[in-house]
């Protein structure tokens, strides 16, 4: 997710960059408002799109990761379906969709590819073409973090998962010099060969040159968190309870977040479908993290009962935050109907009070929801 400004008319257009696993979605965050539900159903209205790009039929592989640097969108890695079969099947039927054997490594896409969000016509054209270098192997799911300039890419278990994962299964990228560089193996992907279609990397989260990983073990298939660090190069394994972990909670692979611009100390983070502001100490580390649960941000999602998964926090510059929870919901609540992909998004201000003596402020904070909005994904 990237909020980037197009010049359109002489007046800068804000644009928002959603990708899934098979769309590019560019949305024009002057037309995102509130919305005002006026019954316990979860409605599902339109976003405001300036375009989509339908990755699967342009050829592209399915699930790739992105990033975004110098204020160009690169995606990564995937996989491709066999000829006539639907990506959709990746999740759903894996075994149906295969792999199209010709392209890439048996199916798995090493390609990068490259769209610049800054042109007049990135929203119209979205001209996603091919970087001129690629991986050094295929990486199917990949996650991808940048690091002190450097980008960080490692390899997840396929959705068609009998096959090996292609060696090396963790890299990284020197934009400096247009390079990749091996770097050593993952403790979590000691057998290449997957044993069944569940994510290897449950979690994960960076904490300045720390990699945070939260994995399915080969050893007894149990849950472990492991560490890498940049600059010593090696993995670690840290154990089984997230308290082993060095940092703050919501600095836990089982957190997501990002700090709010206008304040070195309000983290904002998500934790499955609920969404928090912590204020760390800065200065003074033996002060305790403060809590504070932003109702007045998940609460519309929560009471619409909408089944969810892992969502994203996204930064849009000052006071102002975004996040996007994707999840699932049914045809008027019937549990046993038919049910829909949603992509929840809510934009807000973040503020600090002067004073503040509610126990519910813990953080001291005023939130102003600013929009909201749901598409099926």
């Amino acid at each position: 997710m990237k909020k980037t400004k197009m010049a359109v008319e002489g007046k800068p257009k804000p644009v928002l960059w959603v990708a899934t696993p098979q769309r590019l979605i560019a949305i024009d965050m002057r037309k995102l408002k509130i919305n005002h539900y006026d019954s316990p159903k979860f409605e599902v209205l339109p976003l405001p799109l300036l375009n989509m790009l339908n990755l699967a039929e342009k050829d592209f592989p399915f699930g790739m990761s992105c990033f975004v640097r110098d204020s160009k969108l690169y995606m990564v890695g995937g996989e491709k379906p066999k000829p006539g079969a639907s990506p959709l099947l990746f999740p759903r039927q894996p075994r149906k969709a295969g792999h199209d054997k010709s392209f890439g490594d048996r199916g798995l896409s090493p390609y990068v590819y490259v769209l610049d969000l800054t042109g007049l016509d990135s929203t119209t054209d979205m001209d996603l073409h091919k970087h001129h270098t690629s991986m050094l192997a295929a990486k199917p799911i990949p996650i991808v973090e940048e690091i002190e300039g450097k980008i960080y890419v490692l390899s997840d278990t396929p959705w068609q998962a009998e096959c090996l994962l292609p060696v090396p299964m963790f890299e990284v990228y020197d934009p400096s010099i247009e390079q990749w560089k091996p770097l050593p193996e993952p403790p979590f992907h000691e057998q290449r060969w997957p044993r069944s279609q569940i994510y290897k990397v449950i979690y994960h989260s960076i904490v300045g040159t720390t990699i945070y990983v939260l994995a399915l073990s080969d050893r007894d298939y149990s849950d472990y968190y492991y560490s890498y660090n940049v600059n010593e190069g090696n993995w670690k394994l840290v154990g089984k309870s997230v308290d082993k972990l060095p940092v703050p909670h919501p600095f836990t692979p089982l957190c997501v977040g990002k700090f709010v611009p206008a304040y070195n100390d309000i983290f904002i983070y998500m934790q499955f479908d609920r969404v928090y502001a912590a204020m760390i100490p800065s200065n003074d580390k033996s002060s305790p993290t403060r809590y504070q649960h932003l109702d007045e941000v998940d609460g519309d999602l929560l009471n619409r009962d909408v089944p969810s998964i892992r969502g994203v926090v996204v930064e849009l510059g000052e006071h102002k935050m975004c996040i996007m929870q994707p999840g699932i919901t049914y045809s008027e609540h019937d549990k046993l109907g038919p049910c829909y992909s949603i992509l929840y998004i809510t934009t807000f201000k973040v503020e600090k009070l002067l004073h503040s003596s509610s126990s519910a402020q813990a953080c001291g904070l005023k939130l102003l929801k600013t929009a909201d909005a749901s598409v099926v994904s």
